[in-house]
Parts: C-alpha cells; sequence; structure tokens
C-alpha cells in the first residue's frame, strides 16, 4: 500500500483578505498557518505533501517550502491554471476565476497514486484532525471505495469578521456522510449562526452543533477518475449557465458518490477549533490561539525543533 500523502490547495490569493495570506506570519518565528498544518501532519505521520499553486508565485512558493521543509518532509508543487481542462474544452472569454477546489485536485491527478489527505492551506485544522485523517488512511484498504471527511462542529468554525463558506452536512446515526450542501455565506447574527442564499434578503438558522467540512477529505487513488468524469459534466452543463462564475467544488464530488452508492464516506468527527485568516481582522486571533498553544506545549517555540 503507498503511504498516505497530504495534498494542500494554495492557489488561492484570498481576495477578502486582500493579500497572499498562506504566507502571512503568525507567530514570532515568522511561521504561517501552512507551516502550522504541515508540521502537524509531519508528527501524524504523512512523509509527503503535494502543493497545488498558482504559476505566479512559483518562486517564493518555493523558496518558502525549501527553507521551512527540506530535509524533513519530501514536497513536491503542482500548479492549477484555468486552461488545465480535458481535452476538447476552453475557457470562456473573460473567465479569470479559479474553476474550484475539486478541479485543483484534477489538477494533480497525475503525482497521486495511493490514498491522500485534502487541505486548505490558509485553514488551521486542529493536531487532533491530522492524527484522525492519517489513522484512517493508514488502516482503511483502498478495495471497496471507502472514504473520509473530517467534520467540525459550525460553532466551532465561524469568525466574527464576516461570512464563511462551509459543506454543511448530514451524518448518519451510524456516523456515515448522507449528504452535504454547499453555504457560501454563513455568518454569526446575533447569538446564533445563519446562511442566506438571496444575498441577505432572508436568512434560515443552523444549530451550533451543525456538522460542517472544512475540506479535510481522505481519498483512495481510484476517485481521480470521477473527478475527470465530473469536470467534463461540469463545463458541459454548468458552465454555459455561468461562463464566468460557475465553480467546481469537493463537496460536488462527495454528493455524487452518495448519490450513485459507489462508497462510504467516513465522517471522523474533531473536537478542534479551526481557525483561519479569511479577513484581515482575523489575524490576531489565530496569532492569539496560536501563542496560547505554544504556552500550553502543544506546539514548540519554534516548530521542527
Amino acid at each position: 500500500m503507498e503511504q498516505p500523502v497530504l495534498v494542500v490547495m494554495a492557489a488561492g490569493m484570498g481576495s477578502r483578505y486582500g493579500g497572499l495570506k498562506q504566507m502571512d506570519p503568525v507567530d514570532p518565528n515568522g511561521s504561517c498557518i501552512l507551516d502550522y498544518s504541515v508540521y502537524d501532519a509531519a508528527r501524524a505521520g504523512f512523509k509527503k505533501v503535494l502543493f497545488i499553486i498558482r504559476r505566479d508565485f512559483e518562486d517564493a512558493f518555493r523558496e518558502h517550502i525549501e527553507s521551512r521543509y527540506k530535509g524533513k518532509i519530501e514536497t513536491d508543487c503542482v500548479f492549477q491554471e484555468l486552461r488545465q481542462l480535458p481535452e476538447g474544452f476552453t475557457v470562456p472569454e473573460g473567465r479569470t476565476k479559479p474553476w474550484g477546489t475539486a478541479h485543483a485536485i484534477y489538477c494533480c491527478r497525475d503525482k497521486i497514486h495511493g490514498p491522500f489527505a485534502v487541505i486548505n492551506a490558509d485553514d488551521y485544522y486542529g493536531i487532533a484532525a491530522f492524527q484522525t485523517m492519517y489513522q484512517f488512511l493508514s488502516q482503511t484498504p483502498e478495495e471497496g471505495h471507502h472514504y473520509g471527511m473530517v467534520g467540525y462542529d459550525l460553532e466551532n468554525t465561524v469568525t466574527d469578521n464576516g461570512s464563511v463558506s462551509r459543506g454543511v452536512c448530514l451524518v448518519s446515526p451510524q456516523g456515515y456522510l448522507k449528504g452535504i450542501t454547499e453555504r457560501t455565506r454563513i455568518e454569526k447574527r446575533g447569538s446564533g449562526i445563519a446562511f442566506t442564499e438571496d444575498d441577505g434578503k432572508t436568512w434560515q438558522e443552523l444549530p451550533g452543533d451543525t456538522t460542517v467540512s472544512m475540506n479535510l477529505w481522505g481519498f483512495s487513488a481510484d476517485i481521480l477518475d470521477r473527478f475527470d468524469r465530473l469536470l467534463r459534466a461540469f463545463l458541459t452543463d454548468k458552465v454555459p449557465q455561468n461562463p464566468l462564475k460557475a465553480e467546481f467544488f469537493l463537496p460536488d464530488v462527495a454528493q455524487s458518490v452518495l448519490a450513485d452508492g459507489s462508497a462510504d464516506i467516513r465522517v471522523l468527527k474533531t473536537p478542534d477549533r479551526w481557525y483561519g485568516m479569511t479577513y484581515k481582522e482575523d489575524k490576531k486571533t489565530v496569532e492569539d490561539a496560536l501563542g496560547s498553544m505554544r504556552s500550553a506545549g502543544l506546539y514548540p517555540a519554534r516548530l521542527w525543533e
């Protein structure tokens, strides 16, 4: 069995945040959220990280990972580009928006040969999340199409500074994913949490213990054929309806698997709290939280030492 690989989606610039937040320092030693995720993944057991990046910041990104991870964990990079599409498809005129998280995984299909986990570069997932996912990928047979997703309580994944996008999950009593819906605008409202689908005209409340996805998925390599098929269907059916903004999300792939019953997806619940820098105002919250964790001995004063 191939060793599990960590795939990091790092191609986004962070339009709401206003800069290259993947490498924005969050501790006195210049470490960013990504560094904490790679550190947590390495001590959980992962031996290789595959970064999905944009070609226009390749040099800065490679310099960062060389200086931080060389000799500690194997690394490699692939590019997510608009023109990277199946044969016969082209980019619509005027399209500049990336194709989405599922397209990011499609772009690295030639470099994945065994079980793999997927994360966002700018989210802090927590120590237990990586341990749980590595154990799942290491112990689950590749035959039989068994996938996994780390599930968080919604109340542990929202920010005080604006809206977030989350995959809202329906989970069976046995702990398996039964459905997932991408909600692109979830906010704290008063003492509760709610989402809107019509630019804030109406709101629907969500309980704080609702299970949500933070895009920490675990798959075996057999799912990559499905990414190709679904991308073709997306480009054929969805893009003509919204050529400049339509996106192909990881939850779309998961929902397809659930719809045809070709695999099961285990929900690996974690008590960890998410931290991220969706907005510039989030940075101090992240810095304070990581500082408290270092003080508690959960991380060394300087990562990797």
